[in-house]
């Protein structure tokens, strides 16, 4: 059931694709989990969505209302307690087949300057498809993002 979406940031840190991300997802009615690796990533994170031009309701993981939360930032080895529909992974945090098929949607984003994170993506990819996981890479390399095939 699941859908892989991989996000090839080159003009962009993932800070500024995750509003636009977070924003469709929530308008969707989806629960989200955002995966980051480590708590200080996690930090910076919350810091730049409560600073962000919009609102953008979430929370980190171990708090009292985790269940509660529409957005909710966790690291790698915390379940989500919010029932997400949807998974942002960013930094290479690993994604498994079952956690991806169990999702309406996944989106790994990771970055383009960076050769082993294109190549964690990469093996992320053949993973996730592997499994029949239908996933779609999308570029900003235009300066828009496009979808590519």
């Amino acid at each position: 059931m699941g859908k892989a979406l991989f996000y090839h940031l080159t003009r962009s840190p993932a800070e500024a694709l995750l509003p636009v991300l977070l924003t469709k997802a929530l308008s969707a009615g989806w629960r989200v989990e955002l995966r980051a690796p480590d708590a200080a990533r996690l930090d910076m994170l919350d810091q730049q969505l409560w600073q962000g031009d919009g609102f953008l309701p979430h929370g980190l993981a171990g708090g009292p209302n985790d269940a509660r939360q529409p957005v909710l930032l966790t690291l790698p080895d915390q379940p989500a307690a919010n029932a997400p529909a949807c998974l942002m992974a960013v930094d290479g945090v690993p994604v498994t087949a079952d956690q991806a098929q169990a999702l309406d949607r996944t989106c790994i984003l990771f970055d383009g300057g960076d050769p082993n994170a294109v190549a964690r993506a990469r093996d992320q990819w053949r993973q996730l498809t592997a499994a029949a996981i239908e996933a779609e890479y999308w570029s900003e390399e235009s300066g828009r993002w496009e979808r590519k095939r």
